[in-house]
């Protein structure tokens, strides 16, 4: 089986316990409005041009037998719809400003990738995280890849936003050791404004591993305007409890993947405020009061 990947990160100490290799699935069903990784939002691989180091030579243009590439002054268009992925652009382009965001691979390929970190596993008690994008929208590949990782004996992560059929959370459920669950925000229509979707499926896929024993640490995104307020930082605190989990990581926001937007042909990324410092720490303590482990960052 395969599935489009968009990176595959190692030596992560962010992503769960240990040392680990993180792997990043292509594709999405949120739009966030503040999203870090926007080359994972499509399901399909895209160009991503750098106009910083375009000379606007136009090889790519005479390069390109599907005319998916034009110039559209001042700067070279790209129309996904035309794009074969020859990556003939790819290859010609003399200041290597081009590259194609999502490789094809299989789950053995990617096993071999996570294999090669066994021994720093090991050591730390690592393993292998998959994220995205959403991992959980690709639950065969998923599946398949991490029944192979369990027969290699690899601590199993899952990274998600909870948005994905309830029966793909069942059928992983007795192979995944911990799930890294988002939560942004508790109000369904605020939660839609701002991702695209409503939190009804994923406050319910929450509810759904919790009562299938699974191991969840939350992860909140904290953007200073969305979701930091006192009443939604208690009614998060408030559910966390309900369903037993103990753990909480409070993510606070940042830009540093603002500058893939434009060379995605997305625009210009949308701007939002990171909490102070002093905001952060009463968050915490929120948490804390209603018994949960919070700490700041991943």
């Amino acid at each position: 089986m395969e599935g489009f990947i968009t990176n595959i990160q190692k030596c992560s100490v962010h992503d769960g316990p240990g040392i680990r290799t993180t792997v990043f699935f292509k594709g999405c069903p949120l739009k966030c409005k503040w999203c870090h990784n926007p080359e994972t939002q499509s399901y399909m691989p895209e160009m991503f041009h750098n106009s910083d180091t375009c000379t606007l030579c136009k090889i790519c243009i005479s390069k390109c037998d599907m005319g998916a590439i034009s110039f559209d002054n001042p700067l070279i268009s790209y129309d996904p719809q035309k794009c074969t992925m020859c990556e003939k652009c790819v290859d010609f382009c003399p200041s290597s400003c081009i590259e194609i965001t999502g490789k094809k691979m299989s789950s053995r390929e990617l096993l071999s990738q996570i294999e090669k970190d066994i021994p720093f596993y090991e050591e730390s008690g690592g393993g292998a995280t998959f994220s995205g994008g959403e991992a959980m929208t690709h639950i065969d590949f998923l599946h398949e890849t991490i029944s192979l990782c369990k027969d290699s004996q690899i601590h199993v992560t899952v990274d998600t936003c909870g948005y994905a059929p309830s029966e793909s959370f069942e059928k992983i459920a007795d192979l995944v050791d911990l799930f890294l669950y988002d939560i942004k925000h508790m109000d369904e229509n605020i939660h839609k404004e701002y991702t695209g979707v409503s939190n009804a499926l994923i406050l319910h896929n929450l509810r759904l591993i919790s009562r299938l024993g699974c191991k969840v640490q939350l992860r909140i995104p904290l953007i200073d305007g969305f979701n930091t307020d006192e009443k939604n930082i208690r009614e998060t605190a408030f559910f966390s409890k309900e369903l037993g989990i103990t753990g909480v990581s409070l993510l606070p926001y940042h830009s540093i993947g603002n500058y893939k937007y434009p060379r995605l042909g997305m625009g210009v990324a949308l701007q939002f405020e990171k909490p102070s410092d002093e905001k952060l720490q009463n968050i915490k303590i929120i948490f804390e009061e209603y018994g949960l482990n919070a700490k700041i960052g991943g």
